[in-house]
Parts: C-alpha cells; sequence; structure tokens
C-alpha cells in the first residue's frame, strides 16, 4: 500500500539562527498528552521557535510564520501557551477578533484538561468575551494567559513573559505601540507572530515590515518561516498545494481546497498558496514613492475634519471607503478604512460615517451613487454627499498624483493600499485625455486607489480654517 501523500513538511522559506539544544520537544509531549496531536511541521516549528542558548535565554526573541488558511498555524501558539503556563511563564494571546482570543481559551482550557490537568485544582478559568484568562494555581508562580482582543491600548501597564499575536496580517503600528513593551520587563521575553500575508482588506503593516527585515538580515534575535509561491501562479496546480500547505493529507484535502477556490486569482494566491505580492515597477505610482511618504503618527489640524471617498468598483464586485484630513503641517494625510463586497450592502458605510464625523463624502459608481445618497438621508447621516461628474473624478486622479509627488500627502504605509497603488496603471477616461485607474494584477481590485483620490480630492478642495491647534493621530 503506498503511503498517503501529505504536504511539504518543511518551510518554502526561512531564517533560522544556529542553536544546539531546544525546548520545543517538552511542548509537543505536553500538547500531545490530549487527544489532539502535533503533526511534523508543527513539531520542527515548535523546535526552532523554542531553541535555547548556553544560558537557557531563547535564540530567537522574536519568531514570525506565514502560512495559507486552515493548516494549524494558531495550534502552534497553543502549544507554546500551554507550556509557557505550566513553567510559570506569564502569557499574553491576542487576537484581531474576539472569536479568535475566546476559541484560543477554549483551546487551551481543552489541552491543559486533556492533559490530565484538573480545573480549579491546577488552573483556574475566566471567561469574559473578549478578556478571557487561564490561571495557574500550582507552585504560587503567577503563572497565567490572558486572552485580549488587539487594540490601541490594550496591554498598557501590564508585564508578560510572552506575547502572542495571532491573526498577525491585521497587527498595526498603533498596537504594536501598545504592546511591544509588555514584555520588556521580563528576564527571557518572547514575542511570537503567526498569520497569512496581508491582502486587498487587511489593514496591518507591522507583520509585513518584520518578514521583510527578518529576511535581509536587519532584524537580530528573530526568526521566520513561510510556506509561499514566490510569485502568481496557478491557484489550481494540484502541485503547489502540496509545496504550501504542509497540514494537506492530515487535515486538509485535495477536495476541501479545489472546492474553496473562486475567480480571484490573486486571493486564491494569498490565501491558499501563500503568496506575498511583489509589487510592481510599471505602476503609474511605484512602490518606492509610494512609501517615501509614509509617516507613523501625523499631528492632526484643529478642528479636525474629515472626508471620505466611497468607490464601486468597475471590474469586481465590491466597494471601498477611504478617509482624508489635513495634518498641522497641512499635508493631507490618506488612509483606507475598508473594502468589502457589493453584496454586503451599504450598512457598514452608513455605520462608519455615522461614529465618525464627517465632512463630505464623494460617492462615484454608476447604478449606486443615488442608492446610497438615499440611504444616507434615511439613516440620518448629515454629512454632504457629493457624486462627482466624469470631470471631477479626471480632476480628482490628476490633483492626487500632482500633490502626491510634490510631497503633499501622506499615509502610514497600509499593506492592502500599498498593493494596489503600487500595482495600477492609468487607463482612459472622458474625451479629454483624462485618467482613472486600472490594476495590473489580474483579479485586483483598484477601487481602494480611487476611493482615496476621491477623499484626497474633497479635502484639497476645502480650506482649512486659519486658527489651528496640534493634536495627536
Amino acid at each position: 500500500m503506498l503511503d498517503k501523500r501529505v504536504g511539504r513538511q518543511e518551510p518554502t522559506l526561512s531564517v533560522v539562527l544556529p542553536y544546539s539544544h531546544s525546548l520545543g520537544e517538552e511542548a509537543c509531549e505536553l500538547y500531545n498528552r490530549s487527544r489532539r496531536k502535533t503533526m511534523p511541521w508543527q513539531e520542527l516549528m515548535l523546535e526552532d521557535i523554542m531553541a535555547v542558548d548556553e544560558n537557557g535565554l531563547w535564540t530567537h526573541m522574536k519568531f514570525g510564520w506565514s502560512i495559507p488558511r486552515r493548516n494549524g498555524k494558531s495550534e502552534i501558539l497553543i502549544a507554546r501557551a500551554i507550556w509557557g503556563i505550566t513553567h510559570g511563564r506569564r502569557v499574553l494571546y491576542t487576537a484581531h477578533r474576539t472569536t479568535t482570543s475566546s476559541s484560543a481559551w477554549e483551546r487551551c482550557v481543552s489541552q491543559l484538561s486533556g492533559a490530565g490537568y484538573v480545573e480549579d485544582v491546577d488552573f483556574k478559568t475566566y471567561k469574559t468575551r473578549g478578556t478571557e484568562s487561564i490561571e495557574w494555581l500550582r507552585d504560587n508562580s503567577g503563572a497565567l494567559i490572558n486572552f485580549r482582543t488587539r487594540s490601541s491600548k490594550g496591554g498598557l501597564g501590564e508585564g508578560y513573559d510572552d506575547l502572542m499575536i495571532d491573526e498577525a496580517q491585521e497587527y498595526t503600528a498603533d498596537q504594536e505601540s501598545a504592546l511591544k513593551y509588555v514584555v520588556t520587563s521580563s528576564p527571557n521575553p518572547q514575542t511570537l507572530m503567526c498569520g497569512t500575508p496581508p491582502t486587498a482588506v487587511s489593514s496591518g503593516t507591522v507583520f509585513q515590515k518584520y518578514r521583510q527585515n527578518t529576511l535581509t538580515g536587519k532584524n537580530t534575535n528573530s526568526g521566520w518561516a513561510e510556506w509561499s509561491v514566490p510569485k502568481l501562479s496557478d491557484a489550481y496546480n494540484v502541485e503547489l498545494w502540496y509545496e504550501t500547505n504542509p497540514s494537506l493529507g492530515y487535515i486538509l484535502s485535495e477536495r476541501t481546497i479545489r472546492d474553496e477556490l473562486g475567480d480571484d486569482q490573486v486571493d486564491d494566491n494569498i490565501q491558499r498558496l501563500g503568496l506575498w505580492i511583489v509589487y510592481s515597477q510599471k505602476s503609474a505610482i511605484s512602490l518606492k514613492e509610494w512609501e517615501s511618504y509614509i509617516i507613523e503618527k501625523p499631528e492632526l489640524r484643529t478642528p479636525t475634519k474629515l472626508f471620505y471617498g466611497v468607490k464601486y468598483a468597475k471590474t469586481t464586485a465590491n466597494v471601498s471607503l477611504s478617509v482624508a484630513v489635513r495634518t498641522s503641517d497641512n499635508r493631507i494625510f490618506v488612509e483606507a478604512v475598508d473594502c468589502r463586497p457589493t453584496r454586503d450592502g451599504n450598512s457598514w458605510i452608513i455605520a462608519y460615517l455615522l461614529a465618525n464625523s464627517a465632512e463630505k463624502v464623494a460617492i462615484d459608481g454608476a447604478g449606486n451613487q443615488n442608492i446610497l445618497e438615499n440611504e444616507m438621508k434615511d439613516a440620518g447621516v448629515k454629512c454632504k454627499a457629493i457624486l462627482p461628474k466624469v470631470s471631477d473624478v479626471i480632476e480628482a486622479n490628476t490633483l492626487f498624483e500632482g500633490q502626491l509627488f510634490g510631497g503633499q500627502i501622506c499615509h502610514c504605509g497600509q499593506p492592502a493600499l500599498t498593493q494596489a497603488v503600487s500595482n495600477c496603471e492609468h487607463r482612459a477616461i472622458g474625451s479629454s485625455g483624462g485618467y482613472g485607474y486600472t490594476s495590473i494584477l489580474e483579479g485586483a481590485d483598484v477601487s481602494l486607489v480611487e476611493s482615496v483620490s476621491l477623499a484626497h480630492w474633497l479635502c484639497s478642495s476645502t480650506k482649512p480654517e486659519k486658527k489651528e491647534q496640534i493634536i495627536k493621530y
């Protein structure tokens, strides 16, 4: 009988520092006491992650990994977390979504129980959705695992030994500023990040920068591993499934993968083949040009006036929302808010506009402009809706590029927006030489760029008040 075929167990790309000893086997043995068992690739990962030097200190003070969805990447965090609490460590487990952090709490409780530890004797649990905890009762060590949904303030004032970042593709610079110091007082801290490559709607920037800096040797005491294809590939190629999905043949099947693939080749490459987008140098705006205007914490002019752009895409069934605001040095800061399928309706746009005081919103997209405008009126949205004509869109795009290259626009380097901006080219609109944008990447959505351009246009066209104060963004 032939052996069952399984996915590649070693990463396709990794940076691992030399070591001679690891505690990874201990973590696997503890995890495997329950009915859930580690897969070979998870055991190899834990060996690298939990490598220690001759003084017992972590070889990698930071370690990140990227794997396509549904392969069990977070189970490595679970195994590491329960090892941590049983060895006297204080652990902070964070996620982008409340459902993820709550699920992690449930899995840790289950693994501890399955390993033979008794609740209310060996450990105690606390469950408040979004702020769950496990307290270790043995040895009076003070060990615990706190589970939190990330925010720009979460973790401040608390001290831990281990910081875990699940769904790291959504880990923002503001969240990192609030969390990175929670482990600095530990004598042997470790920070772990896992996720998938950023998609067109991912908001985080930290994961991408960490990957780039680790692969290029700029980070010290850091490790990285990923399962990925190096370029846009055929998502229906079965051989690539086995190359990039280590759990294929264990908990994933060819049938499951084949059923999930859709018409968006780029998204399928990111989600299932682990593709990290390589930015095009043929774009109307190059990656280098766009990244030269990154600013992490702009100081905003007060009173702060927010201007929004909504763009219903022409080639994909999506709608994007972006915002623009003036800074204290009279530049315009732009940011993508979200990009969602139009079938989700307009309620999320209306909810956002109601929750965030807006001056004006520009809405572009034939067949959808008037619908959103009427729904805004019915919902009591007070900001003025502007329905731009073709000449206005041409003016907006021309103004956007002119002010960008003139250094009058800044942004925070969002991966989704960076991907869209640095992979677009001009398309002719109107009859007088005007242009819009189209994506160089097949199937990619350029509406993020167009919504940013509209928001910038409104902000730029409104003169700021003379009196101002400086506030921190």
